[in-house]
């Protein structure tokens, strides 16, 4: 037999801080999803203090949506960034991979009285869209939880016209001393906690803080994003890298 085939190894990926096959890893965060999807604007709130509020209002003024473009929102769940790019006359089709965020999201545009967007679950990682039909991507808090994230990458250029814009808001590391220190203790311990008191649901809430500290360094993310194709990237970091805003161009 072929040594390489011999000692080749199944391709795994991280699951929070375990290590678990691709399938494996799209199963349980679809699982954690569906857990959290009620609940999930509420504990936002709850685990930053609102100020994911003021994040997304940021996001969302460097994408300078414009009327009439047509734009991508993956990883769109509940319809936070989209309804806040739709107010700015632009046509959203809002995406993801599980469909109970997608149904929180379509209930909270009919309570608003939001019209006109498009709901499409997709997976990131192989999007049904036809090539160079969009201007803009956006993922806002997505990227980490998905399996492979060079196809999702792949598949956002894939899907941009030319000249069109990607645009990712995601945790990533704070560089400032001492914060970092602070963010940890609290991250770890009672964000768990909180998701436990407000969704019944603590593991979920594990889960997605050990993603944030397994998701790439800022400056490997961008790398990342240059790989896929994307030119002119840049990274605007956010509490000095506790949230980071991450752009590039399809030239």
């Amino acid at each position: 037999m072929n040594d390489t085939l011999q000692n080749a190894q199944p391709e795994t990926v991280s699951f929070g801080y375990e290590e678990v096959s691709p399938e494996e890893k799209t199963a349980k965060v679809g699982e954690v999803f569906s857990n959290v999807a009620k609940k999930y604007d509420i504990m936002n709130d709850a685990m930053s203090a609102g100020m994911h509020r003021l994040w997304k209002d940021k996001f969302v003024r460097r994408v300078k949506p414009q009327h009439g473009e047509q734009i991508l929102d993956m990883a769109g769940g509940t319809g936070d960034i989209a309804f806040r790019m739709a107010a700015r006359g632009a046509s959203i089709t809002v995406s993801d991979i599980n469909q109970d965020m997608l149904d929180v999201g379509i209930e909270r545009a009919m309570e608003r009285g939001i019209d006109g967007l498009v709901w499409s679950r997709q997976n990131a990682e192989e999007l049904s869209f036809e090539s160079r039909v969009f201007d803009a991507y956006t993922i806002a808090f997505g990227i980490r939880n998905v399996t492979r994230i060079d196809k999702a990458l792949a598949e956002a250029h894939r899907v941009l016209k030319f000249g069109g814009r990607f645009y990712c808001l995601e945790f990533s590391t704070t560089e400032w001393p001492g914060f970092k220190e602070v963010y940890d203790a609290y991250s770890h311990k009672l964000v768990p906690q909180l998701g436990q008191m407000i969704a019944g649901d603590a593991d979920s809430y594990r889960y997605l803080i050990e993603s944030i500290r397994r998701f790439p360094t800022m400056p490997a993310f961008e790398q990342m994003i240059r790989d896929a194709g994307f030119t002119n990237t840049r990274v605007e970091p956010i509490l000095g890298g506790l949230v980071a805003i991450h752009s590039g161009w399809k030239i």
